[in-house]
């Protein structure tokens, strides 16, 4: 569950890197883009995410019943800034994070932070009202920035483990804007189009940001696999 309290801070290219990192892997995933009325997410992902309005039960049904579904794929939420109040009262109503891991189903939310003061007060909200689900504090360097304070700003957020993304030159920022880009694909044929300083910018941004989720899978997967001790 990609999130944060304030809008324009990275949440909906998390959910998009998520979503290309798992084609990138040969695996197959579900998304929602939960802005009813300016959707990024979802018109990069034809067929794969899915557009929905939690200020409706009927979205909320859509959502909610889907991500219940115990079949072995990934789920990935970008979920609205305005929606976010919302949302995290109802799964907590519901029950929904109980109900999740009678499923073997277990929830993670990626949390955004950013520099103002309300920031790490949301976060420590929400790990107060869902201490057991695992929190990765994700900060966008470009989206988000918080300029050469950044470690002392975000050692006061709740001590969760991070997630980097870099910030990226303008001009090759711009290349990311195309809805037909697959970052996926790019990595293994990039567009001939493209400057080769380009895709030199792109590649070296999005190799580390894929090696940290394929990091996190490790240590969740060393972590479940009680065999070894």
């Amino acid at each position: 569950m990609c999130c944060a309290p304030h809008g324009r801070v990275g949440v909906s290219t998390t959910a998009r890197l998520l979503s290309d990192y798992f084609i990138a892997s040969r695996r197959g995933f579900v998304g929602f883009d939960a802005d009813p009325h300016e959707p990024d997410y979802a018109p990069r992902f034809s067929g794969r995410v899915r557009n929905v309005d939690l200020s409706s039960t009927q979205g909320q049904i859509a959502m909610i019943d889907r991500l219940l579904v115990p079949d072995g794929e990934a789920k990935i939420v970008d979920l609205w800034s305005r929606s976010y109040d919302r949302f995290f009262t109802l799964i907590q109503d519901i029950g929904f994070v109980e109900e999740a891991r009678g499923k073997n189903i277990e929830p993670v939310i990626l949390f955004h932070a950013d520099p103002s003061q309300a920031s790490p007060s949301a976060a420590y909200t929400l790990a107060n009202a869902l201490p057991t689900v695992e929190t990765l504090l994700t900060y966008n360097e470009g989206a988000a920035p918080f300029g050469e304070q950044l470690q002392d700003r975000l050692a006061v957020y709740p001590p969760h483990r991070r997630l980097k993304i870099g910030a990226l030159d303008t001009l090759v920022g711009r290349a990311l804007e195309p809805v037909d880009l697959s970052l996926s694909y790019f990595l293994l044929d990039p567009p001939l189009d493209m400057s080769l300083v380009v895709r030199a910018g792109l590649k070296s941004w999005l190799i580390p940001i894929f090696a940290q989720f394929r990091a996190f899978e490790m240590r969740r997967a060393l972590e479940e696999a009680t065999w070894l001790l």
